[in-house]
């Protein structure tokens, strides 16, 4: 049984992830901003740790603690992330630097200090949790599809490296997941673009209703890569993933932009 890190873990699919690995009985930390969102993951068994992913001390302060208490980290999870939308324009290129800080740069900076454990040991993975987003667009997501690309392009690089390491990099592309994305998304989406010259598409965009899959899909997609013995590069699970993606790849991009488009009119 391995050591196993989840980011992003006070709800949605890393909670859910921190939970059935657990059940495979694994020894699970779970760290998040929200330490009183994971009660419930400890009364399980679950290690929980209060860990802000864009602030360096915390990160370092958490890999310590396990490397301390269990040797290192076998297996690293980076789920933490969110999504920013608002039009390019209407966004401060502050906010577009937090979106990246979240999304790449934190897991970034927890892969560089868990990866001398597993290189020493010869053996290890790490777990993206990137998005079809990090493949296709949407409207008024022009930063948080860049952070998902930027991410998966990342990862492409890193699983190379790491290869001669005995270390394996799983990218996992969820679809639409019934998670707080949604209610995160919508409410800043409109402070920024609701009444400048992007208001209809960004109105019609927080009409727009996409129910999705349950986290538990994802949870269980996780468990799945990290069992595997010679683990795929890519996992795609969740509502609308596997045709939008293949949409894109199959037709071009302007079919897709219509496709886009028809979701949010």
């Amino acid at each position: 049984m391995a050591t196993v890190l989840v980011t992003g873990g006070s709800s949605g699919m890393g909670k859910e992830t921190a939970k059935k690995l657990l059940d495979e009985g694994h020894t699970v930390y779970a760290a998040a901003r929200r330490l009183e969102k994971m009660q419930d993951l400890a009364e399980l068994g679950v290690t929980v740790l209060a860990m802000d992913i864009t602030k360096d001390e915390e990160i370092v302060a958490v890999v310590d603690r396990i490397a301390a208490e269990q040797g290192g980290i076998d297996v690293l999870v980076n789920n933490a992330g969110f999504g920013m939308y608002g039009a390019m324009e209407d966004t401060e290129i502050a906010d577009a630097r937090y979106q990246f800080e979240v999304n790449l740069f934190g897991a970034a900076r927890l892969t560089q200090l868990a990866l001398p454990y597993m290189r020493e040991r010869g053996a290890g993975k790490i777990v993206n949790v990137s998005s079809m987003g990090g493949k296709i667009y949407t409207p008024l997501g022009s930063w948080y599809h860049a952070s998902k690309h930027a991410l998966e392009g990342w990862s492409d690089c890193l699983r190379i490296e790491l290869a001669p390491f005995g270390i394996d990099v799983i990218i996992i592309e969820p679809g639409a997941i019934e998670t707080e994305f949604g209610a995160v998304m919508a409410g800043p989406m409109l402070e920024r673009s609701g009444e400048s010259a992007y208001r209809d598409l960004a109105q019609a965009l927080a009409k727009a209703s996409m129910t999705g899959s349950p986290p538990t899909l994802i949870a269980e997609l996780i468990v799945k890569a990290i069992k595997a013995r010679r683990p795929r590069t890519r996992y795609v699970a969740g509502k609308y993933a596997r045709p939008l993606l293949m949409t894109r790849r199959l037709l071009g991009d302007r079919v897709f932009d219509r496709v886009v488009m028809q979701v949010v009119r």
